[in-house]
């Protein structure tokens, strides 16, 4: 059994990832030249500031980063964004809008959740200049993975994944065994630690925005989400750009621009993570429900969206 506070000594012992060296960030590897060419054609076009960012293409079609943000750069990206917190503004409006206003790598991280696919449909069809990657905790469901594929047939690209260190995955299974996470909550946030959190730390590494998909009508626990905000920890500017959206309309503009979705929805699995932390809604239950059902506390979150304390960090907006 692990001990109580084995989540906060697996983050102390996972720290070091954020001085890890940044590899060569592979983009749309499918068709790496042409797809790097036409990423930073797109980034010249939306930003006059390009010439400046930290972002540099070798010849096989990847890029290298250097520092994020500082807090007062942040500070004067956000109030550019703020113009488009509106509900006139488009999703591709948004997302183009933190291209023009961040220069610098820009990273989605997608679970392959409803959300996460309408936003990857805009990035792709529109060539944004976001890198889309995901977190490969190597417990999703079958279900997922055929979705990764069949997003990465459909709109030709490669998503970059991102793995868990096998030395501490196997740490944590050797101490509170395959499924340890079901003993309690301090291992349920272990777990999420070494195989979400600590791989989403070297993802946005030197990253200067970062997008996500998060609603504000998800959870409780999720009503202050805002559109645009400046993260503190990660030094760099946040955005949610369906934020103010439902899920019903998430819903309906997948199924007008026949956006692949995971086929689990349909069998009312409506927040989907990894398959043994997953279960089905039952009637009249709210969208987060299904994850980590056994645990009472209603702001159930894997803590990439939450502080040390476990509650969920509001990006600080501009003023």
């Amino acid at each position: 059994m692990l001990r109580r506070n084995s989540h906060v000594i697996f983050r102390r012992a996972l720290i070091a990832d954020r001085q890890e060296d940044i590899s060569h960030l592979h983009l749309f590897a499918a068709r790496a030249d042409a797809s790097a060419l036409r990423f930073y054609r797109r980034r010249k076009e939306y930003s006059s500031n390009f010439q400046g960012c930290a972002t540099a293409m070798d010849g096989g079609g990847t890029i290298r980063v250097e520092a994020p943000l500082a807090a007062g750069e942040g500070d004067d990206r956000l109030v550019r964004l703020r113009s488009l917190e509106g509900s006139s503004a488009t999703v591709t409006d948004r997302l183009a809008g933190l291209v023009a206003a961040v220069p610098g790598r820009l990273v989605f991280t997608t679970s392959f959740g409803i959300e996460d696919q309408l936003i990857a449909h805009f990035i792709f069809t529109g060539e944004l200049p976001i890198e889309v990657a995901t977190l490969d905790t190597g417990r999703l469901f079958p279900s997922t993975y055929k979705l990764w594929q069949e997003t990465e047939e459909r709109y030709g690209v490669r998503i970059r994944s991102w793995h868990p260190d096998a030395s501490a995955v196997a740490a944590m299974v050797r101490d509170s065994g395959i499924n340890g996470f079901y003993h309690s909550r301090d291992a349920r946030l272990a777990c999420c630690e070494v195989r979400k959190v600590a791989p989403l730390v070297r993802a946005l590494a030197g990253a200067a925005g970062w997008v996500t998909g998060l609603r504000a009508d998800q959870s409780g626990g999720r009503a202050g989400v805002s559109f645009a905000g400046w993260d503190a920890e990660r030094g760099l500017v946040k955005l949610a750009p369906l934020f103010d959206w439902t899920r019903e309309r998430v819903a309906a503009a997948c199924a007008e621009r026949d956006v692949p979705v995971n086929a689990l929805h349909a069998q009312g699995f409506l927040s989907i993570g990894c398959e043994p932390c997953t279960r089905a809604l039952k009637p009249g239950e709210p969208e987060r429900a299904g994850r980590w059902w056994w645990e009472q506390d209603e702001a159930k979150e894997c803590g990439l969206h939450v502080g040390p304390d476990g509650r969920l960090v509001r990006a600080r907006a501009a003023a």
